[in-house]
């Protein structure tokens, strides 16, 4: 009965939104403070797919990132973190101590997930999937994908790419749709 229930319940979300749910947010994952949560809930939404880490040069991109948040987040965009510790072992932190951190240091209002091996195929059914459709896996933290309102047009951007960055900004407020 609850199976259904949650079934019933995701079905009249999806229906409301007027969005469908893509293969790229099909998957339910753990947020950082255990919960279940169904991508699916951000379909129709730009999405920002990032890995991360707390002991990274890349981590100051937390501010970064949180400044989108709250610039765009009113025009569509949903940012996704998911720490992960397979780059330089700099995520060796429990799920509660990487919460800590992000509110703490960068005070990250964006969804968290639990820490996420994003390196090799079969470590998430998400990276997987950003990876088959774009062709490019992470090579460090903060690889970001940003996933379109029809949940199937994606890019891809190294490490190196600044979310503040013109090059960044200006594929985000593409895909808003100015």
């Amino acid at each position: 009965m609850n199976r259904l229930l949650a079934i019933a319940i995701l079905m009249s979300s999806t229906i409301a939104s007027g969005a469908t749910c893509s293969a790229l947010l099909d998957h339910r994952v753990n947020s950082l403070l255990g919960d279940k949560e169904d991508l699916c809930q951000y379909a129709g939404k730009v999405v920002l797919v990032v890995n991360t880490a707390s002991y990274c040069g890349c981590t100051p991109q937390y501010k970064g990132l949180q400044a989108l948040n709250e610039k765009y987040k009113s025009r569509g965009l949903v940012i996704l973190g998911f720490p992960s510790n397979d780059f330089g072992q700099q995520e060796p932190g429990s799920s509660k101590e990487i919460a800590d951190f992000c509110d703490r240091t960068y005070a990250v209002k964006f969804p968290m997930f639990s820490k996420t091996s994003v390196k090799e195929p079969g470590g998430s059914a998400v990276f997987d999937g950003l990876a088959k459709a774009t062709g490019q896996r992470p090579k460090w933290n903060f690889h970001k994908y940003l996933i379109g309102r029809d949940g199937t047009t994606v890019a891809s951007f190294p490490s190196k790419v600044e979310p503040e960055s013109a090059e960044f900004t200006a594929k985000v407020e593409e895909l808003l749709g100015n």
